[in-house]
């Protein structure tokens, strides 16, 4: 179970979201979404996580029952699952909680790949398609401003993923950097040391996409 408390918790509740292997995407949307319910019949002002937990599970073995239940006639048959890998641009990425939250939410995703702080900010992500795209949302909310996806790539495949990632893991990239404008540390990272990273993971051709000129 994911938790994002906001600043104002518990007068406001919390975000929560659940995954687990053992269920489909149609049983997470449903478990979620009665969990959301759930939280929101709750007074606000009291603690609820403890109380989310003890719901998950008082309820997560339905759920887990009914998509054994529905897999049964597919236990024999490869799974086409779609793998994705998004080049995110951003002006710049400096702040810690923002550094963190984007390796906390990458993580508990199982996403690989990368953020290149200072300026500009670069993040690598890739992984199943659905949780690509649900880091996308976490990490604009609320309002991130000066950023997009500058290119996506997705591919169809049958059984294991995994060979199709050029990353096997992910980390916050920090390369020399120069410029110091006062209190901002405006620093601008070396794009030379970015290049030969990129190239070291069969990935140069995305220096274009991202900046226009070739590396």
């Amino acid at each position: 179970m994911h938790v994002t408390l906001p600043h104002s918790y518990p007068t406001k509740e919390p975000q929560l979201f659940v995954r687990s292997d053992f269920l489909e995407k149609q049983q997470h949307n449903d478990l979620n979404k009665c969990l959301s319910s759930f939280i929101s019949s709750l007074d606000r002002g009291d603690l609820c996580i403890m109380n989310a937990v003890q719901w998950l599970k008082d309820n997560l073995p339905s759920y887990i029952q009914n998509t054994k239940h529905s897999s049964e006639h597919e236990s024999n048959l490869e799974r086409v699952r779609t793998f994705h890998r998004m080049w995110i641009y951003s002006h710049h990425i400096y702040r810690q909680e923002l550094k963190k939250k984007i390796l906390d939410c990458a993580k508990c995703l199982n996403l690989t790949g990368f953020c290149l702080t200072g300026k500009p900010g670069i993040i690598c992500v890739e992984g199943e398609k659905d949780q690509c795209e649900e880091f996308w949302r976490d990490i604009r909310y609320p309002n991130w401003k000066h950023i997009s996806c500058k290119h996506a790539e997705t591919m169809e495949v049958t059984g294991i993923i995994d060979n199709l990632r050029l990353f096997s893991s992910f980390e916050e990239l920090i390369f020399a950097a120069h410029g110091d404008y006062g209190l901002r540390n405006d620093y601008h990272m070396d794009l030379g040391q970015f290049f030969d990273y990129l190239k070291q993971h069969q990935s140069e051709h995305i220096f274009q996409i991202l900046f226009g000129i070739e590396g």
